[in-house]
């Protein structure tokens, strides 16, 4: 084993979980007879003797946030210890590498199926091997050999995301059953970077990961695969594992809602081994702006999952791209009508009303003709491109509701309040009399959810 810390792999954000991005790595390292050590910003102040000592600091940014985040790291590591070779890895730093690396603030950048690509890239660093300037920029897409993540260095817990159901909060467990996707939503960080290509994960490692956070207090199990379904065997097979070792244990996890509309014959079965609740990013209840975001169904098969994931015992949690190009004032105030009259309030993180569609350099869609008298040039330092909406009604109502539901958020407020109140701000832009109220009791029976809201 070599010199300990010499190698800090960093986690700025990951949806609130205790970080898999750094744990599959650390992993890969440790395998490789490395012993790196771990830092996570979103739950740990910034460590002044870790970076000072490692001579290959790795961040991970895996979403928008981490990266805004990673970038400020970058920064200080780059102060506090000017030698050391800064790696950005991750769905975001791909979408990201010629900012990342014209400004100078990372060495390299790493993407896809990277942790082989890591491994080896410490070992030229350790050699000194990398010719000046020492610029990295790849993406990998081999199947790997995926050892067990390594979380024995990283906070506990329960200082991550709980689920939240039946009056009280047990910590999570976080896995991935598959990486990468094999769909190309012209919206989604993925297809850039995976080109429509998934990849397995042994169902014995999955349960093996599982096993450890069990062991450390999980009562409840997130899969965090972009699509649990992508390879539907593969999954049964994983939840059927899981709940033949740990039948008391429930999960969630994430699919799109054509399969689960093509997969209605297993979502009894999914219930029955512990499935509590689905995540699924309908988006939009727009046909239009469906077909624009290439997400393969329509609002009539929306309507079609809720009865199927009812029908099975599952509590679907749909998430929303609130404002694009395409919405209309009057579209929108019909959506927040929709979630009143179908009883989705409490299965929607307030969050999602003021979720604007976000443009990342590579994005699909930036090839997109409806998208183009949209769209404009990069935002200095926001890692993104800005649009406009033809409607700045639209735009200003956006601005209100991301406000509104930002302090709702950070005082905890009842989301019956938070949805009345953003029906209101829409009643106004849209110059219209108030709806009536959700009315909502306080202490009503409400659906399993996670206790991060946030999705990007």
């Amino acid at each position: 084993m070599r010199e300990p810390g010499r190698i800090l792999l960093v986690a700025c954000y990951e949806l609130g979980h205790q970080p898999l991005a750094v744990a599959w790595p650390a992993a890969f390292l440790e395998r490789a007879g490395y012993a790196p050590a771990v830092l996570d910003l979103s739950v740990e102040p910034l460590d002044a003797e870790k970076i000072s000592r490692a001579t290959f600091v790795a961040i991970s940014v895996p979403m928008h946030t981490a990266l805004r985040l990673g970038v400020l790291v970058a920064r200080r590591v780059r102060q506090m210890n000017p030698n050391a070779h800064i790696c950005a890895y991750g769905l975001y730093a791909a979408l990201n590498a010629q900012e990342l690396l014209a400004d100078a603030c990372v060495d390299s950048v790493l993407a896809g199926e990277l942790e082989d690509g890591l491994v080896e890239l410490v070992r030229h660093v350790e050699a000194g091997s990398l010719r000046a300037p020492a610029i990295v920029s790849r993406t990998a897409l081999g199947k790997l050999n995926f050892p067990v993540p390594a979380r024995h260095a990283l906070p506990a817990l329960k200082k991550y995301a709980h689920v939240e159901r039946d009056g009280r909060r047990d910590p999570v467990a976080y896995v991935e059953a598959s990486r990468g996707c094999k769909h190309l939503c012209r919206h989604c960080p993925i297809p850039p970077v995976y080109g429509g290509r998934f990849f397995v994960v042994p169902v014995g490692t999955v349960l093996a990961d599982v096993r450890q956070q069990i062991e450390a207090g999980a009562a409840h199990v997130t899969f965090g695969d972009p699509d649990f379904l992508n390879g539907p065997r593969h999954a049964l097979a994983v939840a059927r594992a899981l709940h033949a070792e740990f039948p008391g244990v429930t999960f969630d996890f994430t699919a799109k809602i054509d399969h689960l509309l093509a997969q209605r014959a297993h979502l009894a079965e999914l219930a029955r081994l512990g499935c509590a609740f689905v995540v699924s990013a309908a988006e939009s209840l727009d046909d239009g702006a469906l077909v624009h975001l290439a997400k393969g169904h329509t609002r009539a098969d929306i309507v079609e999952a809720l009865r199927l994931t009812r029908a099975a015992g599952i509590a679907l949690r749909p998430t929303w791209v609130a404002f694009t190009p395409w919405t209309t004032l009057e579209g929108y105030r019909e959506w927040l009508d929709f979630l009143a009259t179908e009883g989705l309030v409490d299965h929607v993180d307030p969050v999602q009303y003021g979720i604007r569609l976000l443009v990342p350099p590579g994005s699909l869609l930036l090839e997109l003709p409806a998208m183009t008298p949209h769209v404009g040039g990069l935002v200095p330092g926001g890692f993104h491109h800005r649009w406009t909406h033809p409607d700045p009604r639209v735009d200003r109502l956006a601005e209100a509701v991301a406000a509104a539901v930002t302090a709702a958020a950070e005082r905890e407020e009842d989301a019956g309040l938070t949805f009345d109140r953003v029906r209101l701000l829409a009643a106004a832009a849209a110059g219209v009399g108030a709806p009536p109220s959700v009315a909502l009791a306080k202490g009503r029976p409400r659906p399993p959810r996670l206790t991060e809201p946030w999705f990007c």
